[in-house]
């Protein structure tokens, strides 16, 4: 068995091993003074595939500015999912507009979804029943007219928790109304949300009414800026509410992920992508908290250079086959993705979170034996603003 000392924290790190070409055990990367215990140990299962590689936490939420910013290559290098951009000519925001961005995301094998309430300006929006639902015909018409083939679906509003006044009358109402009026204009789309905040008290009355008026939304959307440990309580409550409502289970998206404290620092950022390929999420998008344009504060500002977070996300696109189970400690900050690729001769794990030394136990390598060749790589915590070139070590070749 060969002891590696890792040590997590705010930085996150790379554990890729190759050439697996043999049979037979455990590999372990443990504290090099103490053995690997519970409370410290990621463990990693090398044979237990749940879903292909999709990179379904690499979106971001304005994370396009326009058809040359961010640059082609550091888009693709990510390989996001998914974007969630502003309408053409909307006013929310001053960069974005989705059929401008539409083509850049698609070079990056990445879908777009149109937020329809940033046709408005302010916070809250500066809705006017007089001409909303005419808003939307046009986007919807421009849209087609556009023959964009990329367009995941329309969110109908953003944050209402947040963002709607009660003087409109009920958000339930607005979404039953705009709801029917998207489908009349386009019967195949999908539609998601409620697209409610972290706060996700008022989902049952939601989908309470959706069921009532047949306009459940294709895939159930909100919000999770807070911390990464209360996602795991969220889907099941929507689960739940899926269940006592009849509903078949919904994809679920993940619209703004992220704290402002955590945004550019690669550590806080792994818990999130761990809990939504765990948790089977469809899509999950990083907040935009900063500045459009810089895939979610990946890079140090629109135009510059990638952060210590965005080579945590290049690892992450690095991943290919089936992802595999990981199961972090119970009471420690630790978490981590990892995948098999589709040869069977690489696996690479992802991990950060934690504090002081962890471990890292992958199981289950089955057939393999011999020489395995472990590459650890590491990226730097220390923010938004801070370009990083990303660095590297090799941990010598070890036999399990």
């Amino acid at each position: 068995m060969k002891t590696t000392r890792l040590r997590a924290g705010q930085a996150a790190a790379l554990l890729t091993s190759l050439a697996l070409t043999a049979a037979g055990g455990t590999l372990a990367a443990a504290p090099a003074d103490a053995a690997a215990s519970a409370s410290t140990t990621l463990v990693v299962n090398a044979n237990q595939p749940f879903r292909p590689v999709t990179h379904v936490a690499s979106g971001s939420l304005y994370g396009l500015a326009d058809a040359s910013t961010p640059a082609d290559n550091l888009v693709q290098a990510i390989k996001p999912n998914t974007f969630v951009q502003k309408p053409q000519g909307g006013q929310q925001q001053p960069t974005g507009d989705i059929l401008t961005v539409a083509p850049k995301a698609a070079r990056a094998g990445a879908k777009v979804v149109n937020r329809l309430s940033d046709l408005y300006a302010g916070w809250p929006y500066q809705f006017n029943w007089s001409n909303w639902l005419s808003l939307v015909d046009q986007q919807i018409a421009q849209t087609k007219a556009s023959g964009i083939s990329n367009l995941a679906a329309y969110e109908l509003w953003n944050e209402s928790d947040n963002t709607w006044k009660s003087s409109n009358g009920t958000y339930e109402d607005f979404w039953t109304r705009t709801y029917r009026e998207v489908r009349a204009k386009d019967p195949t789309t999908p539609i998601q949300g409620p697209s409610f905040s972290d706060n996700i008290s008022d989902m049952d009355n939601f989908l309470r009414n959706a069921v009532a008026t047949n306009t459940v939304p294709d895939i159930i959307a909100w919000h999770e800026l807070i911390r990464s440990s209360k996602i795991a309580g969220d889907i099941t409550t929507v689960v739940n509410l899926e269940k006592k409502y009849g509903i078949s289970p919904r994809p679920i998206a993940i619209e703004e992920y992220a704290a402002p404290s955590e945004v550019g620092i690669p550590g806080a950022l792994v818990g999130y992508i761990a809990k939504f390929e765990r948790l089977g999420v469809h899509d999950a998008e990083l907040a935009f908290w900063n500045q459009s344009g810089t895939l979610g504060d990946l890079l140090t500002g629109r135009g510059g250079s990638p952060n210590g977070a965005y080579w945590l996300y290049k690892w992450y696109a690095d991943m290919s086959g089936n992802m595999v189970t990981t199961t972090p400690p119970a009471q420690t900050g630790i978490d981590g993705a990892a995948a098999m690729n589709s040869a069977g001769n690489q696996l690479s794990v992802i991990l950060g979170g934690g504090s002081g030394d962890s471990a890292v136990a992958i199981n289950g390598l089955g057939s393999f034996g011999g020489t395995v060749h472990v590459k650890v790589e590491y990226t730097p915590p220390p923010g938004v603003r801070w370009p990083s070139p990303g660095r590297a070590r090799w941990v010598s070749p070890t036999t399990p």
